[in-house]
């Protein structure tokens, strides 16, 4: 298979062969083509080359139709389902049931619902409001959707983004009572340990091209080489902390969105000189609205933000940056650069109109370029040249053109919303190394991550976010089940009073993701009957 978008070629005459009732593992960095390559399968792109063949016999498909005829389903990494709709509806949506007349059989969309939910010991309700489910919850009504259509092939792109561990470990029981079943799945990701858990065979992909097979017994330190081409440390190397005073403090900080909803909720919390807070949580509750409350592109509705005891509330973006606030967006496409503009000009847009890069009213060009190429060489920033317009760079190296912007100035306070997102293994890494230098020169940082390896790899302490309220700050060495049932609602001393004495099978580095997955639903049911 081969595709190609103008000039760049997304897969480069890929051979890929899934066996029937396998879980086949498709490994590679953010940008590798992983996805692209299922959207052809699924239909969504035309291949440029190459064919498809199922059970020996070549395919084509016009269109995503065709390959759900063909016993194809796919459940994306953004789920596919209409908020408003209730489970049957969304399960039925372009497959609809019907009786005399034509008119929709929503008995029999709810029977399949129910039928399949059994099955799989879904627990979903057919008249349920896709609105009022929680993430984990829509995921299995998207499998549910695939299922209800015979799917005997599934794609799963990139399924634990956006899950708690404990939903990741349901998810995982899912995908091997559907192999069980003879379901052949195509599980794609960039997550290490996921892959090992879970996967019978693993393809590795770099670059639009296929690098190897992989075993599952394969240590992840092997894993990434595979996926970078070189070694790389899986591990962050850190000091302890020695925290200063608290520089930085946000007192009952209450937020709303456009339709008066509230998106933080009362927080508050201290931040020191020297340290490294980490605010986790599932994606949606909270943290986008607080990081960016904090930089001033949203104003609270109470609440105070103090910076060297100075309130920050009422002030501009330009001014909190002038203030010595460095700030990684979380949509870097909106937030973090201006596309028509070079990058060597995105390197400088918070401190354009200062010494040594203007004069006056006239920028120094000589001294932009020269300080450009300085941090391409520092953030090993792939380029053609410092003139080409930033929207020519691939995704992960304009994250590091906004990190070496952020960076590279004297800072107070350092925030960052997903800083690693969309880079490869060996760029994290390097990305960590930075983070870290900082908080040994002093300044108080403050991480925003969905990704629990990054949090616990950073954090000197977490702050665990749910449904815009903090409900726990805790230490870094809180266990994975600890933080899953904090990311769900459980307020942190219920959480940790749930798992006490339990050995972590994540955090502390043992492999046996049965034992984990046990644990954790032990934990649950311990939490529940603690509330």
């Amino acid at each position: 298979m081969t595709k190609v978008f103008g000039s760049f070629v997304a897969n480069d005459h890929i051979d890929l062969t899934i066996e029937p009732g396998e879980i086949h593992a498709l490994l590679g960095e953010n940008g590798a083509g992983k996805s692209t390559m299922m959207n052809v399968l699924y239909g969504l792109y035309d291949a440029d080359g190459g064919e498809i063949l199922i059970d020996g016999k070549p395919v084509k498909f016009s269109g995503p139709g065709d390959a759900v005829a063909a016993g194809i389903g796919m459940v994306h990494q953004h789920f596919m389902l209409v908020p408003v709709f209730t489970v049957a509806e969304s399960v039925a949506l372009g497959y609809e049931p019907t009786k005399s007349l034509g008119l929709l059989d929503l008995a029999e969309a709810r029977k399949k619902v129910r039928d399949i939910s059994s099955r799989f010991n879904f627990n979903i309700d057919p008249d349920a409001l896709i609105e009022d489910l929680p993430v984990g919850a829509q995921q299995r009504v998207e499998i549910i959707k695939a299922l209800s259509r015979d799917a005997e092939i599934l794609i799963l792109d990139e399924p634990t983004a956006v899950l708690t561990p404990q939903e990741t470990d349901e998810l995982i029981s899912i995908m091997r009572q559907l192999k069980e079943q003879g379901t052949s799945i195509v599980f794609i990701t960039h997550k290490l340990r996921e892959v090992r858990a879970i996967a019978d065979s693993i393809t590795v992909i770099r670059r639009g091209k296929i690098v190897g097979e992989a075993s599952p017994e394969s240590t992840e330190a092997e894993l990434a080489s595979q996926m970078v081409g070189r070694n790389v440390s899986l591990t962050t190397e850190k000091d302890t902390a020695d925290p200063g005073d608290a520089t930085f403090k946000v007192r009952n900080l209450t937020v709303v969105d456009k339709t008066e909803n509230v998106v933080v909720d009362d927080v508050s919390f201290d931040l020191h000189r020297g340290e490294i807070l980490a605010v986790a949580g599932v994606q949606g509750n909270g943290q986008t609205e607080l990081a960016e409350t904090i930089i001033g592109l949203t104003e609270p509705r109470l609440g105070t933000i103090t910076l060297d005891g100075k309130n920050l509330v009422g002030q501009s973006v330009k001014s909190r940056l002038g203030s010595g606030i460095g700030f990684v967006p979380e949509d870097r496409s909106t937030d973090g650069i201006i596309a028509e503009f070079a990058i060597r000009e995105n390197m400088i847009l918070d401190v354009y109109d200062r010494a040594p890069y203007a004069k006056g009213l006239n920028l120094k060009s000589a001294v932009i370029t020269e300080a450009a190429k300085r941090k391409v060489d520092e953030f090993d920033i792939r380029l053609g040249s410092v003139f080409d317009p930033i929207a020519t760079l691939s995704g992960g190296n304009q994250q590091k053109v906004v990190l070496s912007r952020e960076l590279g100035r004297d800072l107070r306070l350092f925030i960052a919303s997903q800083p690693t997102r969309g880079l490869d293994v060996g760029s994290i890494e390097f990305v960590h190394k930075r983070v870290i230098a900082e908080r040994d020169a002093g300044t108080p940082c403050l991480i925003v991550s969905t990704e629990l390896d990054e949090v616990y790899g950073l954090a000197d302490r977490i702050a665990v976010m749910y449904s815009g309220r903090i409900v726990g700050i805790v230490g870094a060495d809180t266990s994975r089940e600890a933080l899953g049932l904090m990311m769900a609602g459980v307020p942190a001393e219920e959480a940790l009073a749930a798992t006490a004495g339990h050995d972590d099978a994540a955090t502390a580095g043992h492999d046996d993701a049965a034992t984990a997955a046990s644990e954790t639903n032990s934990a649950t049911t311990s939490a529940e009957e603690t509330k």
